[in-house]
């Protein structure tokens, strides 16, 4: 029932960066073969019109080198074998600059949008491909109508152009024939190269058209429902439920941990409706008291249950309370503007065990000095 509905909803959102790294690794990206035509004939164009000469005068070389034989290399049943590997290192070295050119911008043109992706998944064989029906049905899609049209389109526009370069350039292709060999073949490779440039321009118009929809269709591919999403964000991040029982067992290792503290603890400050703070002193190991307990409400009510429990001293010192539990955190040092407040604390408590002892008079609460910076009214 639920992919029922997940398959009625409409891709309606973008897809998120997790969808976009899975279809780069499925070597999903979106590609344009029409770019890619067009940087190869731009690039052949070019490289005919800068090499072209040297690659007219490498012809003629070969051609005269071929067609002039010694009439003792008639003989010679090994002459045609060599004659030829010459001539295919001479055109090889003669069309390398083209070809390479040519190579070049294949590479750049296929990479042109998507970027460079090498994913193995992408070539790997898939029997649903195989299927008759599914092939048909791709046969048949709107994007085979689509390419088709394209193709018509390109076909069509590269035709009305050829057909304007011809008219244009009748006279001089006809006056090629009168030329000497050298001069000719130049020309040719010269008249090519700017039909070529002129022919692969037009190619400019088709990618421009199909660039931008290449993109369009590969972010329409990849757009999600809701439903997806909010799956995606419960894989990715955890389900809220989870989640919230993970913190929820979180805070009651750390609250019990916390607890364990409060009987080694030298004094409890309370204000005894809302908050409690354990503090410890150790003057060898510690620079400062150090809050090892602290909470509010049921907490605080736990804390000084817990001191009662260990004959832990609770002190009900509310405006201090208040100021030690909204300015620290726990394991923390108390701020250097209640030193001297907490100093005389201990220093009762430590008055307070001596008179219990009977070694002193009954020590008086002193009034606790709190910076105004640091005092909290609730």
């Amino acid at each position: 029932m639920a992919e029922e509905n997940d398959n009625s909803q409409e891709k309606t959102e973008e897809a998120t960066p997790r969808r976009l790294e899975k279809a780069r690794e499925d070597g999903q990206t979106a590609r344009s073969k029409e770019l890619a035509t067009m940087a190869v004939l731009l690039a052949g164009a070019g490289g005919l019109l800068v090499f072209g000469a040297a690659m007219g005068t490498s012809m003629v070389d070969i051609m005269r080198d071929n067609f002039i034989l010694e009439r003792s290399a008639i003989f010679d049943t090994r002459e045609m074998s060599n004659q030829l590997l010459a001539a295919a290192k001479d055109a090889t070295w003669a069309t390398a600059p083209l070809l390479i050119l040519m190579l070049v911008a294949a590479i750049a043109g296929s990479i042109g949008i998507g970027g460079l992706l090498v994913s193995g998944k992408a070539i790997a064989p898939k029997l649903n491909r195989m299927d008759p029906i599914k092939g048909l049905g791709r046969m048949f899609s709107m994007r085979s109508l689509i390419e088709l049209v394209k193709a018509l389109l390109k076909v069509g526009l590269v035709l009305v152009v050829a057909i304007l370069i011809l008219n244009v350039r009748t006279d001089d292709l006809l006056s090629i024939s009168e030329e000497p060999v050298n001069s000719a073949v130049e020309h040719v490779l010269w008249t090519l190269g700017w039909s070529f440039v002129i022919l692969a321009c037009a190619t400019i118009i088709i990618a421009a058209i199909d660039v931008p929809f290449q993109i369009y269709d590969h972010q329409k591919k990849l757009r999600m429902t809701k439903q997806e999403v909010k799956d995606e964000f419960k894989d990715t991040e955890g389900k809220p439920e989870v989640k919230g029982r993970i913190r929820q067992l979180q805070r009651e290792m750390a609250q019990r941990r916390m607890m364990q503290e409060v009987p080694g603890a030298d004094v409890v400050i309370t204000n005894p409706t809302h908050y409690a703070v354990a503090l410890k002193y150790d003057q060898k190991k510690m620079a400062a008291p150090v809050v090892v307990a602290k909470g509010s409400d049921e907490t605080a009510f736990k804390i000084m249950e817990i001191a009662r429990e260990h004959k832990v001293e609770i002190m009900r010192t509310p405006p201090l309370t208040r100021a030690v539990y909204h300015n620290t955190e726990l394991g923390d040092e108390i701020p250097d503007g209640l030193y001297m407040a907490i100093a005389q604390v201990l220093a009762y408590v430590f008055q307070l065990r001596q008179f219990r002892k009977g070694r002193g008079d009954k020590p008086h609460v002193p009034d606790f000095p709190i910076p105004s910076d640091l005092r909290r009214d609730v």
